[in-house]
Parts: C-alpha cells; sequence; structure tokens
C-alpha cells in the first residue's frame, strides 16, 4: 500500500477529534453527564446495583377455579401492567403439544414479555417407589418442557408426608406434620435427595435451572432445604423463595435462604387470604436481598380473595415501592 497517497485513517479521526476538542465542538463526558443528570437519563453503570425485574405468577389470576384463566390472559396483563415476567404455573396450562408451546412463546414476545419459570408439582416423600419413579419422571419431562418454552428455571417441591387430613389442617398445624408410620423424617428426606439427584442431569443437560421451594414438608425450614440443596451440591440446583411459606420466624430464615436464591414468589393477599394472611414487611424483605445482592424476578403471587385484576396492580404498587424498581 502506497502510504505516501493517503493518511492513515486511525491517525486522521485523532487529528480531527483532537482539533474538535480544542475548538469546543465536542463535549467533554464529564458535561454530557451532568446534561443527562438534569434531564433524567441515567447510565446503567450509575445505577444501584440493587436492581430487580417485577413479574407475575399466573396463579394470581385463577387459584384452582373451576375456569382455568388463560396464559395467554396473564401474559396480556403482565403487558398492560408494564412488568417484565409471566411465571407459569403447569396446571394452569392448557396442554403440552408443540403448537400451544410455540403459541404461547409467539404471544409472550409480541407482548414484551419473559416467561421465566415454570412452577410444577411433584413429591418424592413417598415410601412407594414407583411412586416416587413419576415424580423424578415427571420432573424431567417438566425441565424438557421448559427448556421448550424458552424457560430457564423451573420450581420443585421436596414433598411431604401428606398425613394431615386437609390442607386447612395443615396450616393449623403450622406446616408440621407426622410421619407415616413406621417411617421418620429422615427416611424422607432420603427419599427426596435420591430422587432430586436422579433429576440433576437432565437439568444440566437442557440448561435449567431448579429452584426448590420453601414449601411444607421436607422444606418447611430453611434448615430442611438447605440440607437438601448441600447435599446434592449441583451448580442447577438452588433456592426459589416464596415470601409467604415460613409461618416461624419468618425474616430469620429468608435471610438464611437469600444467598442462594435464584426466583422470588411474592404473596400478597388483599381480600384477605385464601388459605391464611399474612403480613409480610416487604421493605424488609427488599434489604434482605439486597444485601446478598439479589438482581433477579420478583413474581408476584396474589393469593388473596379480592378482584385479581385490581389486586394484581395493587401488588405492582407495592413492590415497586419496596424495591425501588
Amino acid at each position: 500500500m502506497n502510504t505516501n497517497s493517503s493518511e492513515n485513517p486511525r491517525r486522521s479521526f485523532l487529528k480531527k477529534l483532537s482539533a474538535g476538542v480544542a475548538a469546543g465542538t465536542l463535549i467533554p463526558l464529564s458535561v454530557l453527564a451532568e446534561r443527562n443528570k438534569k434531564s433524567g437519563i441515567v447510565r446503567a453503570s450509575n445505577r444501584s446495583p440493587f436492581h430487580v425485574k417485577l413479574g407475575i405468577s399466573s396463579y394470581s389470576y385463577w387459584h384452582f377455579s373451576p375456569e382455568r384463566t388463560p396464559i395467554r390472559h396473564v401474559i396480556e396483563e403482565a403487558s398492560r401492567l408494564g412488568v417484565y415476567g409471566v411465571d407459569i404455573l403447569h396446571r394452569q396450562m392448557e396442554s403440552e403439544d408443540p403448537e400451544y408451546i410455540k403459541a404461547l412463546k409467539k404471544h409472550a414476545l409480541i407482548h414484551g414479555v419473559h416467561l421465566n419459570c415454570l412452577s410444577t408439582h411433584q413429591d418424592f416423600v413417598n415410601p412407594d417407589p414407583e411412586e416416587r419413579q413419576k415424580s423424578i419422571d415427571d420432573t424431567k419431562r417438566f425441565i424438557r418442557l421448559a427448556r421448550d418454552l424458552g424457560v430457564p428455571c423451573i420450581r420443585i417441591s421436596a414433598g411431604r408426608w401428606n398425613t394431615s387430613g386437609s390442607f386447612a389442617e395443615l396450616m393449623d398445624n403450622r406446616g408440621i406434620e407426622p410421619p407415616i408410620d413406621g417411617y421418620t423424617e429422615d427416611d424422607g428426606m432420603r427419599w427426596a435427595i435420591d430422587s432430586i439427584n436422579e433429576i440433576m442431569p437432565v437439568a444440566e443437560e437442557n440448561g435449567v435451572m431448579l429452584g426448590l421451594e420453601n414449601h411444607w414438608g421436607m422444606t418447611r425450614t430453611a434448615e430442611g432445604l438447605l440440607h437438601i440443596m448441600r447435599t446434592i451440591d449441583s451448580p442447577w440446583l438452588r433456592v426459589l423463595m416464596d415470601t409467604g411459606n415460613f409461618l416461624d420466624d419468618m425474616y430469620e430464615q429468608l435471610e438464611a435462604i437469600a444467598p442462594y436464591t435464584v426466583f422470588v414468589q411474592a404473596k400478597t393477599y388483599y381480600g384477605g387470604g385464601r388459605f391464611y394472611t399474612l403480613d409480610l414487611d416487604y421493605n424488609r424483605i427488599a434489604n434482605i436481598l439486597h444485601d446478598v445482592g439479589y438482581k433477579g424476578y420478583i413474581s408476584i403471587e396474589f393469593e388473596g380473595h379480592a378482584p385479581s385484576d385490581e389486586a394484581v396492580a395493587e401488588s405492582i404498587g407495592l413492590l415497586r415501592d419496596a424495591f425501588s424498581t
């Protein structure tokens, strides 16, 4: 190349840049920053490191009523209300057929909403190996379903003894129930750990995080939940925090699981809870999550008797104030 016939482009650019600064035609970054601050523009690097996204659990619009609320409707509501994500309750889905899955993904994309979690049900606390295997196989199927939906995380439960006469009785006993005759808590814990261990390779293979929820039974306490997670010791198993599922020493237990949390379901109870009502201090919960650097979703799980369209909007305001989103 003949370097004498034309100036090096990089050198030419630097000369123009220097000339612009000298002539005052280029604005220094410090001046731009001050102008942006006055106009309300904030550079991403200057934001608080505590930045979470709000979402909605589809359960907030259904509550297992006879008429199932379509997931499409929840996606539309999330978009209308200006939140980022929808946590799909598996039992609320109309189908697992590929065409239905593709339609949900398309609907979410069009409405600017992320499908962020698939909340599933399983129970590994059962003395019958065939029943445990059914839950294992179901959970493997849920993982593949999440992959097809583009969902990065599924909620799983370890299971409970189911010796309570009803859920109301379980709540009256603050989530405590006796083991099946002839078995112990250690048996239940072993079944849960062995079952989840069998599932972990499928989660890793499909790139889907398992969020173990604090949900009665073996995970009624932070101690039980963390024992399972640490024993399995997989980077693909972490905690899904439900803010309304610790009935004793609530904030201390939320604080214990917070460092391992990858997804949060935030309970609200407008109109009175369907099963029980907790007076949750979301400013305190926000501080707990802030202190561990949590940056994931806060998914509203409204569980009251008020109309869902009103209560979810109220919940968004409550959580936006608490989390400063």
